[in-house]
């Protein structure tokens, strides 16, 4: 039976009237793999029901936060709860620091942290302190890797290596990015280079321990530890963007994973629970040049919003509680299910690739492998739309792009495996069409 589109696409078209798109964010968008984008009304542990009344499994869980499933119960009473005492008070609140707390315990590197409320704001709040720490101008990142959308990290990498980076939107000026050096990921002689052309001028290199703009992309072996070594040789600040890997591949993130420890930390997404939220954080050297102790500025009127700390702090105390449990089978459900989605695809003969570490994954439509940007942009869009388009007439709802990545959460179960699979043999046979 066909998806019923009728009153999502009304919503759609209102939309349009009064924003950009219809949309608040770009991602949310379908216009890279076409067809009527639902609109969601209500969600309920694994899946989520659109204004039309069709029901999928969700694997793009609000693009990572909600590793409990939607409105688990533990969370959703702690934001009524804090909600019947009021929703911002624009001062300090105990449950900042029962918040801060937990987050330190789980990032030992981290003696103090500070909130925000996205992952922009961290990881724009944290490169101005490199700066500040540092004295030096230049940052590095890598292309394919997304830290938000502050103009300094909007740049698209040029063709040599080290090159300045020019602007990756329009309305940043080039003068905005001229200090940002963007270098193929998974290349250390690239870096080397950069810190050999501008010696004693880069104040932090910023990168996603695995990458998930690009699609999934975990560091390789030994890359994350040579970034390490580099940075600390040239006295420079390695920041760890952990917005979407932070207590989502282990209750100490990618760290805890690859055991790398950078200077600085960002963070987001599950440390929410869900609501808006992003943290930075550091050792006390560095993380106490943050004002009002320190000279470099940085402030939010929102930033430690009870109901946010409320539900980030119920979400990482359930996760803490039970890490045990859900880490190793969040592991083994999105190992069954990716292993048995490219399978299928194998056997429809459809050339697909994947990537994938803890519940984080990419199903790429490429030979692959995929390793950085240049691989992952040989992905043939125009399948990887048909796939999900098929998918999601079938109640099975992913990230619309071929280079975001998808989630697993702990109220996935077996059944929603095994039938995510079985729909995906049935819509490789529309790749081919």
């Amino acid at each position: 039976m066909a998806r019923k589109t009728e009153i999502s696409r009304k919503l759609q078209q209102r939309a349009e009237q009064m924003i950009p798109g219809g949309v608040n964010s770009p991602v949310r968008a379908f216009g890279s793999v076409g067809g009527d984008a639902p609109f969601i009304v209500r969600g309920q542990g694994s899946h989520i029901f659109d204004a039309d009344g069709n029901e999928y499994i969700d694997y793009v869980g609000s693009w990572g936060p909600l590793i409990l499933g939607h409105a688990p119960s533990k969370v959703i009473e702690a934001i009524m709860d804090a909600a019947c005492n009021g929703t911002s008070f624009g001062a300090s609140t105990p449950s900042e620091a029962d918040l801060a707390e937990i987050v330190l315990s789980a990032f030992p590197h981290m003696q103090k942290v500070r909130f925000v409320n996205s992952g922009t704001e961290a990881t724009m709040s944290a490169i101005r302190l490199a700066r500040a720490y540092t004295k030096r101008k230049y940052i590095v990142k890598f292309e394919g890797c997304y830290h938000g959308h502050s103009d300094a990290l909007l740049v698209k990498a040029g063709s040599g290596i080290a090159t300045l980076g020019i602007p990756g939107s329009a309305g940043v000026p080039e003068e905005f990015i001229q200090f940002t050096l963007a270098l193929p990921f998974n290349d250390t002689d690239a870096l080397e280079h950069a810190f050999k052309k501008f010696k004693h001028e880069i104040a932090c290199v910023i990168v996603e321990p695995v990458v998930g703009n690009m699609g999934c992309v975990p560091a390789p072996g030994g890359y994350l530890a040579a970034l390490r070594l580099i940075t600390q040789r040239e006295k420079s600040v390695l920041i760890f963007d952990e917005v979407m890997t932070g207590f989502r591949l282990a209750f100490g993130g990618a760290q805890e994973l690859y055991g790398v420890t950078p200077d600085l930390t960002t963070m987001g997404k599950i440390i929410g629970g869900g609501l808006p939220v992003g943290a930075y954080g550091g050792p006390s050297e560095i993380m106490n040049m943050v004002a009002p102790l320190g000279p470099m500025y940085q402030a939010g009127t929102l930033s430690g919003n009870p109901l946010a700390m409320a539900a980030g702090l119920a979400t990482l105390r359930h996760l803490r509680e039970n890490k045990q449990e859900i880490y190793p089978r969040l592991d083994k459900l999105s190992g069954e299910l990716v292993e048995g989605v490219a399978a299928a695809a194998k056997d429809a003969g459809v050339s697909l690739c994947y990537n994938r570490i803890g519940s984080m994954f990419t199903w790429f439509f490429t030979p692959g492998p995929v390793t950085d940007w240049d691989s992952a942009a040989k992905s043939d869009t125009e399948a990887f739309g048909r796939f999900f388009r098929a998918m999601l007439d079938n109640g099975v709802y992913l990230p619309p792009s071929q280079f975001e990545a998808a989630f697993l959460g702990a109220t996935h179960s077996d059944e929603d495996i095994q039938k995510t699979i079985n729909v995906a043999k049935q819509a490789f046979a529309s790749v081919h069409a």
